[in-house]
C-alpha cells in the first residue's frame, strides 16, 4: 500500500494523540529532498488525478514538491474514509513500499501537483546509500503500518462472527502477515446485515471477505485470500537467484537479511507467514538486548521489514512442494505449489518444525473450533474470563500460559512429567508459581475432547498418568504446545540426509573425493540447513538467528567455488 498515514480516520486528531507524530510524519529539508533527487524522478499531476489506487500495486514512494495529496480509505462496501492531507516536503508511502506491494489507500491529487516518484528498487537503494535519512524514512514507514494495523484502516473485510472458527483462523493469517483489517458482525452491523442478504450465504460460506476492490470472497483459504489482496508479488521465472531459503522463520529471514545485505540475490518462500512458531510467541524474555522482552511477532516483523530493505523477495504465503537436485545446469529448484519453478544456485533449508498433533480422540474435529496450536490475542480473546487448558512444558507453553493468564479466568496447565525444570526456562518456573490463577497438573495427560457435533469444544478427558484416573473439565478452548515435528517433506527424493526424527543432517565428514563439507551444510552440496529443522540445532531463537548469519560466509564460500 502506498499512503496510509493516519489511525483511524482523519489526520488532526490522530496527530495530536499519536505522541510519535514527529516520527511518523517527517517534513524533509530542501537539502534532503535535494539529496533524493538522484534516486527518482520528477511528476506531474493534474487536479483529481490518482498517484496510487487501492489494490493496484504501488509505485513507490512520492515525495510532494508542491501542491496538495489526499488520502483517502475506500473499502470494498463502498465506504470513503478521509485519512489525510499532504504537503510540500512531505512523503507518501509506507513499508508494503518497499517490495511494490499493492496499495491499501487511494492518492488523488488536489490541484496541480509535483512529485519527485522513487520506485521500490531506488527506494531501497535510497535506504541504504543515505544512512540517516534513511533510518528516518524506514522508521516513518513502519510506524505508519502500525497505524494502519491499530486503526483497521485499509485491506480486506470480514463479515461474519468474531467467534467463528473460521474468522479466527483468516484474521490470524492476516494478522501474522501484518495486513490490515477489519471485521463485521452482521448481527450489529447494517451493512454487513446488507451484505449477507444479498449473497445469502450458507453457513459454510462465512465468513464473506470483500476485498478493497469490492470482490466478495466465500470463507476463502490463505492462499486464495492472499492472491485476492495482492500479498503474492509475480514470481519471475526467469531469474535465477543466489539463494533460496525456505522458511521465513528467525534463522531463515536472518540468513536472509545478512545474504541480502552482503550483495546475494535471496527468495524467502514461506507457505503461512514470516516468524514461524517464533512469530506466535506472546513475549520473548531471554533473547539478548530486550530486558523487558519482546513479543515473537515484533521481532520476527523487524527482521522481515529488514529483509525487503535489503532487496530479499519474500514469497508469502508459497508452499514449497519439492527440491531438484543434479540438474543438468547445475541450478537447483523448487516446485511451488503454485505450479511455477524457483531457480537458485543455492538452497538454505530452514522450514523449521509443525506443531506436534498428539494422539487424542476428537482432536481433528476440533482444531481451529476450540484447539490452537499458539496463543496470540484473537484466540485470547475468545476466552476472556473463562477456563482454559493448556498443554505443555517447555519455554513456548510458559510464555503462552502466562500470557493467557491476563485474559482467562483460570489456565489449568498440564503436563505429562513430574515437573517444569527440565525444559522450562527458571524465570518462567518463577513467573508461572506467583500467577494465581494459572494451576500446574503434572503426570497427566489429555484423552478425549468433546463437543455438539455442529459446534465447538466443550469438554475435555484428563488422565493421571499415575493412577490411571480420568476426569472432565468443562472448557472451550485446549492450548496444545507438545513439540513439533521437522517440516522436511518437500526435501523427499533430493538427496538431502536426515536423522531418525526427520531433522536435516549437516556438517558430514569428507568422503569419496569430496570436499569437506561446511558445518551447516547438508549431504548435497549447496543446500545448507540452518535453525529448528537441522539436526542438533538448540532449538531457540538466538541460537537460530546465530545459524542464519553463520551460514552466509559458507555461501558465499560455495558460490565462488561454483561460479569460479
Amino acid at each position: 500500500m502506498t499512503g496510509g498515514e493516519a489511525e483511524g480516520s482523519g489526520l488532526d486528531d490522530g496527530a495530536r494523540a499519536n505522541p510519535r507524530h514527529d516520527q511518523t510524519f517527517p517534513e524533509l529539508t530542501p537539502a534532503e529532498i535535494e539529496r533524493m533527487c538522484r534516486f527518482g524522478e520528477v511528476r506531474r499531476f493534474v487536479d483529481g488525478e490518482m498517484l496510487f489506487e487501492t489494490g493496484k500495486p504501488g509505485p513507490g514512494m512520492f515525495v510532494v514538491l508542491s501542491g496538495h495529496v489526499a488520502v483517502t480509505q475506500r473499502d470494498g462496501l463502498g465506504r470513503v474514509t478521509p485519512v489525510v492531507d499532504q504537503g510540500p516536503g512531505q512523503f507518501l508511502g509506507e513499508i508494503s513500499q518497499l517490495a511494490g506491494r499493492v496499495s491499501l489507500v487511494d492518492g488523488h491529487a488536489e490541484g496541480d501537483v509535483q512529485c519527485l516518484q522513487i520506485p521500490p528498487d531506488r527506494l531501497r537503494a535510497l535506504l541504504v546509500a543515505e544512512a540517516d535519512l534513511g533510518e528516518r524514512i524506514m522508521r516513518a514507514l513502519i510506524l505508519r503500518r502500525v497505524n494502519l494495523l491499530q486503526g483497521g484502516v485499509g485491506g480486506p473485510v470480514l463479515i461474519g462472527s468474531a467467534l467463528s472458527s473460521d474468522a479466527v483462523r483468516l484474521m490470524g493469517f492476516l494478522t501474522r502477515n501484518g495486513l490490515p483489517h477489519h471485521l463485521l458482525d452482521p448481527a450489529v452491523d447494517r451493512d454487513a446485515a446488507d451484505l449477507i442478504a444479498r449473497y445469502s450465504p450458507s453457513p459454510r460460506d462465512l465468513p464473506l471477505v470483500v476485498t478493497p476492490d469490492g470482490k466478495v470472497l466465500r470463507n476463502p483459504g490463505e492462499s486464495e485470500l492472499a492472491r485476492a489482496v495482492g500479498m503474492i508479488g509475480q514470481l519471475d521465472s526467469s531469474k535465477v537467484y543466489d539463494v533460496a531459503i525456505v522458511g521465513s522463520g528467525p534463522a531463515g529471514l536472518s540468513t536472509a537479511v545478512y545474504a541480502a545485505s552482503e550483495g546475494l540475490s535471496v527468495a524467502v518462500c514461506d507457505q503461512r507467514a514470516f516468524g514461524g512458531q517464533a512469530g506466535a510467541s506472546a513475549r520473548i524474555e531471554n533473547y539478548l538486548g530486550f530486558p523487558t522482552g519482546i513479543s515473537g511477532h515484533a521481532l520476527t516483523a523487524r527482521a522481515f521489514n529488514q529483509a525487503q530493505k535489503f532487496g530479499a523477495d519474500i514469497l508469502i504465503p508459497i508452499e514449497v512442494k519439492s527440491l531438484e537436485c543434479g540438474r543438468d545446469d547445475g541450478l537447483f529448484a523448487l516446485a511451488l505449489d503454485d505450479g511455477e519453478e524457483l531457480r537458485a544456485r543455492a538452497i538454505v533449508v530452514a522450514s523449521g518444525a509443525r506443531y506436534r498433533r498428539p494422539d487424542i480422540d476428537g482432536l481433528p474435529k476440533f482444531e481451529g473450533r476450540g484447539v490452537y496450536y499458539w496463543a496470540s490475542p484473537i484466540e485470547a480473546r475468545l476466552c476472556k474470563d473463562q477456563e482454559v487448558i493448556l498443554v505443555g512444558g517447555g519455554n513456548s507453553a510458559g510464555q503462552a500460559a502466562v500470557f493467557l493468564s491476563t485474559h482467562a479466568a483460570r489456565v489449568h496447565m498440564v503436563i505429562r512429567g513430574g515437573g517444569l525444570a527440565a525444559s522450562m526456562s527458571r524465570y518462567l518456573i518463577e513467573r508461572i508459581e506467583s500467577t494465581p490463577n494459572i494451576e500446574l497438573v503434572f503426570n497427566t495427560e489429555v484423552v478425549t475432547l468433546d463437543g455438539a457435533s455442529e459446534g465447538g469444544l466443550e469438554r475435555v478427558t484428563l488422565r493421571s498418568r499415575l493412577s490411571g484416573e480420568d476426569w472432565t473439565i468443562n472448557v472451550r478452548n485446549l492450548f496444545l504446545f507438545v513439540g513439533a515435528d521437522p517440516a522436511t517433506g518437500w526435501l523427499d527424493g533430493c538427496g538431502v540426509t536426515l536423522d531418525r526424527a526427520g531433522f536435516v543432517l549437516t556438517g558430514a565428514p569428507a568422503e569419496n573425493g569430496r570436499r569437506p563439507t561446511q558445518a551447516l551444510e547438508t549431504s548435497v552440496p549447496g543446500v545448507f540447513a540452518v535453525g529448528d529443522v537441522r539436526s542438533g540445532s538448540v532449538k531457540r531463537v538466538g541460537g537460530a538467528i546465530g545459524e542464519g548469519a553463520q551460514v552466509v560466509a559458507a555461501l558465499h564460500g560455495y558460490l565462488a567455488d561454483a561460479l569460479g
